[in-house]
């Protein structure tokens, strides 16, 4: 069962998205294969997710003032969200990577760096053209990385992981199938599709 940060912040992309000035952009860059594009607009779409969760987030194109040193990205990572608006070091409330390379190392190396950082929610977003082919990526995540953790390293992880694999053949019913969801279930060591 997805946890309340998950179901909301699932609840929350898919209002953002389909918003036309959003979803445009997006399925014309997952139906055309351009994959610059695909993240470009996908990061629009996140950090205005963050936005309406209430978090403040710094990307690409996004500078944030919420630490005491700004910056667009921070730690190398796509996304970093905070929940408070005042200055300070604090950890985030949310890390997300998106990451549209096809190979499954790099994917896998954007996904290990999310289980570094203490936070309440990772999300690595990635790309496959076809449906059928996100529960292999998905697979190898769990064989490389996750189960590179041994269980009382699994059971320290806090908060919620998710990998969210784009594709582009359900267009008909975009935003409805364009995204596959899988949450980590850190007591199994898999990851599970919700």
């Amino acid at each position: 069962m997805a946890s309340a940060i998950v179901n909301q912040w699932r609840k929350e992309f898919i209002t953002v998205l389909q918003q036309r000035e959003n979803a445009m952009p997006l399925k014309e860059a997952a139906l055309q294969e351009r994959l610059g594009a695909w993240t470009k607009a996908l990061t629009s779409v996140v950090t205005a997710t963050c936005d309406a969760m209430g978090w403040h987030a710094s990307a690409k194109g996004h500078s944030l003032e919420v630490l005491p040193v700004s910056r667009e990205e921070y730690l190398s990572l796509d996304v970093i969200a905070f929940e408070k608006p005042e200055k300070g070091w604090r950890f985030p409330v949310a890390v997300m990577e998106l990451e549209n390379s096809q190979n499954d190392d790099l994917i896998a190396y954007a996904l290990w760096k999310t289980l570094c950082i203490r936070t309440q929610l990772r999300v690595l977003f990635c790309y496959r053209p076809s449906t059928n082919q996100a529960p292999t990526l998905v697979r190898f995540l769990r064989d490389q990385v996750i189960s590179g953790l041994s269980l009382e390293e699994r059971a320290r992880q806090e908060g919620e992981t998710l990998v969210v694999v784009g594709n582009r053949e359900e267009s008909a019913i975009f935003p409805y199938g364009f995204f596959k969801w899988w949450q980590l279930e850190t007591n199994t060591g898999t990851f599970r599709l919700i």
